[in-house]
């Protein structure tokens, strides 16, 4: 029970408003046909369809700017405060004092950036003695690494070369001369024994002679032990020990030179450093001047000064410019005409959007001049709607478009206020009727045309409307008379039994549909739309000769 109690509720829901809607659709045509009966169709208010000229045309208000003129902007850094300002509308020339900004804080910067660019510069001059301190000490270091590598491999060659082989020579010498001195004692020996046995010498000489023997055999020995040790042992370990040498010194002077090279790039590197350290406080200290220099606006040209703040007229939240107050950087200051044409700057809603094309003529009227009218063109149409009317109303799209003067003068000034009529399209013979008696049923537009003492409605074609009056294009003849006031419960009426199975109609079957933009859903139409409360986009209209809505047609002969 309690799974099927909420369907039956919400049953009872969507029949309840359906049923009260069919009652009130009745209700409402039977008023209807009652106030519209036979005898009060005399006194309704009714309109002769009539034919001739009609003029399509699109009016938004805006401002009178200069068509070409030089921006000035802030392009100190951070925020600043304006110190001096020239008065708006003052004609000054090229040259002449603008603006002049607070640059205190910037002109205490530069006096401690003066200091750091002398700083630097003595880093930078050290770097460069330390350099050159490095590049000789390197030089050196190698060149004595060089040379002791050269007078190692020398010392090995030598030793090769010379002193080995006059060590082995002298040595060989010393056996030789030893063997001789040995054979010498043998034979001394040999007669002194022989001398011995007949007396000739005492037995302490030959003793002696003896002693010389075996001395001479000692010396020779020596001699040959002398020779073996010198190739087999001292020979080997001075060739090792040369060979060493020249190993250590070759090595010594690689890393000589590899330090050398080391100690050079971090030099350089250094100064490298140094070097762009000091570039950076100049580059530092010649910002600061120029922020200072550009504290002091002057005039690029000749030309009449307009401030920025003024020009932006949409901007309600704009602080207008003033001594004292402080601007920001890249922010517009003041705007100088660079020449004397002028074009009006109006914004076009959306839903007139489809309607307005480049190219089409205007008349922009001027407020403070009533009695002038000045011709213009469409020349530029923003592609985007305004940021900042978007951010204040995000219902509300509308697009910066700007209309170039052609015969403007010098009455024309910058920020006066200014209507343009934008024509969008000119019949010279076009059937017409007020759009407040055009209402839709089932989503065909439809009139009622009193007919004697009966209303009938009848279809129409429409095309293009001014707000005003619509353009039909078939379903009705001149003088056929219209009411102005038809009976909106026949659209309702439609609405409701033609699209009761709507989503809408589920929960609220009493409120019909809004009526597509360009229709009136209640007969006090209004006559003049408010940029700000402009109707959504309306669809795209095709006329009978194929030309889409905001083309100029063409005339009829």
């Amino acid at each position: 029970m309690t799974t099927h109690r909420p369907m039956k509720n919400n049953t009872l829901r969507k029949a309840v408003p359906i049923g009260m809607a069919a009652i009130l659709a009745i209700v409402v045509a039977g008023l209807a046909r009652k106030r519209f009966g036979p005898d009060d169709t005399t006194q309704a208010s009714v309109f002769h369809a009539v034919r001739g000229p009609l003029t399509i045309a699109v009016t938004e208000s805006g401002t009178i700017q200069a068509r070409d003129m030089v921006i000035i902007k802030n392009e100190v850094e951070g925020r600043r405060a304006i110190i001096s300002l020239v008065p708006e509308g003052a004609r000054v020339k090229k040259g002449d004092l603008l603006v002049e900004l607070d640059a205190s804080s910037l002109i205490d910067s530069r006096l401690d950036q003066e200091i750091r660019v002398q700083n630097a510069h003595a880093t930078f001059i050290n770097a460069q003695e330390t350099l050159a301190v490095v590049e000789n000490q390197a030089k050196s270091d190698v060149d004595k690494a060089k040379l002791t590598f050269q007078f190692a491999r020398d010392d090995l060659r030598k030793y090769i070369e010379g002193d080995y082989p006059n060590e082995l020579k002298r040595t060989e010498a010393q056996i030789t001369l030893a063997e001789e001195e040995l054979t010498r004692a043998r034979e001394t020996l040999k007669w002194s024994r022989t001398l011995a046995e007949d007396k000739y010498i005492s037995q302490t000489e030959l003793q002696a002679d003896e002693l010389m023997e075996k001395k001479r055999g000692l010396d020779l020995s020596l001699a040959r032990n002398n020779l073996r040790l010198l190739t087999e042992f001292v020979y080997k370990r001075n060739i090792a020990q040369l060979e060493s040498d020249v190993q250590q010194a070759e090595m010594a002077l690689e890393r000589s030179i590899r330090k050398a090279r080391a100690d050079t790039v971090q030099a350089r590197a250094n100064l490298k450093a140094r070097e762009a350290e000091y570039t950076r406080q100049k580059d530092r200290l010649s910002k600061i001047e120029e922020q200072i220099v550009k504290a002091r606006i002057v005039a690029p040209m000749d030309g009449q000064v307009v401030y920025a703040t003024s020009a932006q007229r949409r901007r309600w939240n704009v602080e207008p410019l003033a001594e004292g107050i402080e601007v920001r950087e890249r922010q517009d200051l003041i705007h100088l005409p660079a020449t004397a044409s002028t074009m009006a700057e109006i914004s076009i809603h959306e839903s007139n959007l489809q309607k307005v094309n480049v190219g089409l003529p205007a008349v922009v009227t001027v407020d403070a001049l009533p009695d002038r009218q000045y011709a213009g063109v469409v020349a530029r149409i923003a592609p985007l709607p305004d940021a900042q009317s978007m951010w204040m109303n995000p219902d509300l799209k509308i697009y910066n478009t700007d209309i170039h003067i052609d015969n403007g003068d010098d009455a024309l000034r910058p920020g006066m206020s200014c209507r343009a009529r934008i024509v969008v399209a000119e019949y010279d013979d076009a059937l017409y009727i007020p759009i407040q008696a055009v209402i839709r049923v089932g989503h065909q537009p439809t009139v009622y045309v009193v007919d004697g003492r009966s209303v009938q409605p009848r279809p129409v074609e429409i095309g293009l409307d001014n707000n005003r009056m619509v353009h039909i294009l078939s379903g009705l003849e001149q003088g056929d008379a219209v009411l102005l006031t038809p009976p909106l419960g026949e659209a309702t009426v439609a609405e409701s039994t033609t699209d009761a199975t709507e989503p809408w109609m589920e929960d609220n079957a009493a409120v019909p549909p809004a009526a597509e933009p360009g229709i009136p859903s209640s007969p006090e139409a209004e006559t003049d739309r408010p940029a700000d409360s402009a109707p959504k986009p309306e669809r795209t209209r095709t006329r009978p000769d194929g030309a889409r809505a905001g083309q100029r047609p063409r005339r009829t002969p």
